[in-house]
């Protein structure tokens, strides 16, 4: 079983007219202003999925800023699900800042989605506003034992698109705040699960926590593999293609090539994701 844990999908207008999406979304026209920046939806990611030997995969839009446009990107998430129910997983994504933003987790956990996220913050960071706005939402995953996938990138390093302000510190912060939580760092948690070699309180604090792979083989050399694996455990890595940014085979092929024993890999690419789900 091999389970993508990082895809996004759009419903058909937001994908055939994203430039009618651009208004009071300045985070969605910074990655997705460019042409070359694909959207796509469940037929397509399907499709791939057959062509790359993925068995289910979870998915997710985008966190919008605007709450209808959030309902009815939640509202398709929840449709192809219940379309493709041996196929895909989905979560919710929203704007945690919204004053309705629970609201909206709850009623998507009622219709049957998995999870919530890729909740990111492009432009503040993780801040104590980010974390007062996430809490409502953490309460609601931690009693119903759903996990929470949050965009992290490194801090340091070259810039580009969607690539937030954040600080170690802030990633931390959000993981102690929210210990009863699962809590999924997209693209290697920034750098933090290389910390868990410390000996006092970190290993306690990312007891919950997981990382997945996404957009690795644009910010990693392959060798993470192995070093993560050393440092956190392959036990909390998760399979992330970060589709359509790239295909789920590229980073299979790079754990290979990294000499990751085929257990481990069994486990990143399915294994770990379906003890979560």
């Amino acid at each position: 079983m091999i389970i993508d844990f990082h895809t996004h999908i759009f419903p058909k207008d937001i994908c055939e007219h994203r430039d009618n999406y651009f208004p009071g979304e300045p985070e969605f026209k910074l990655l997705y202003d460019s042409t070359k920046s694909r959207l796509v939806g469940a037929a397509e990611l399907i499709s791939t999925m057959d062509e790359q030997g993925i068995d289910k995969s979870v998915v997710f839009g985008f966190p919008w800023n605007r709450f209808e446009t959030a309902q009815f990107q939640n509202d398709y998430i929840l449709e192809v699900v219940q379309t493709h129910p041996d196929r895909l997983i989905g979560f919710c994504c929203l704007n945690p800042s919204h004053p309705y933003a629970a609201k909206e987790v709850d009623r998507c956990i009622q219709g049957g989605l998995k999870g919530v996220g890729e909740l990111a913050f492009y432009q503040s960071g993780i801040d104590e506003p980010v974390l007062n706005a996430l809490s409502p939402i953490m309460s609601l995953c931690a009693k119903n034992r759903l996990p929470v996938l949050i965009h992290t990138n490194e801090p340091i390093g070259h810039a580009y698109p969607g690539k937030a302000p954040m600080t170690l510190s802030e990633i931390y912060r959000m993981v102690q705040r929210f210990p009863h939580n699962v809590i999924i760092l997209a693209h290697w948690g920034g750098g933090l699960p290389f910390y868990h070699l410390l000996k006092k309180e970190v290993k306690e604090a990312l007891e919950n926590v997981y990382v997945d792979t996404a957009a690795s083989p644009f910010l990693y050399d392959r060798a993470i593999y192995q070093v993560a694996a050393a440092a956190f455990g392959y036990e909390k890595i998760l399979l992330g293609s970060d589709f359509p940014l790239l295909k789920p085979l590229r980073y299979i092929d790079e754990m290979k090539k990294a000499g990751l024993q085929d257990g481990h890999i069994r486990a990143i690419c399915g294994e770990n994701a379906a003890k979560l789900l």
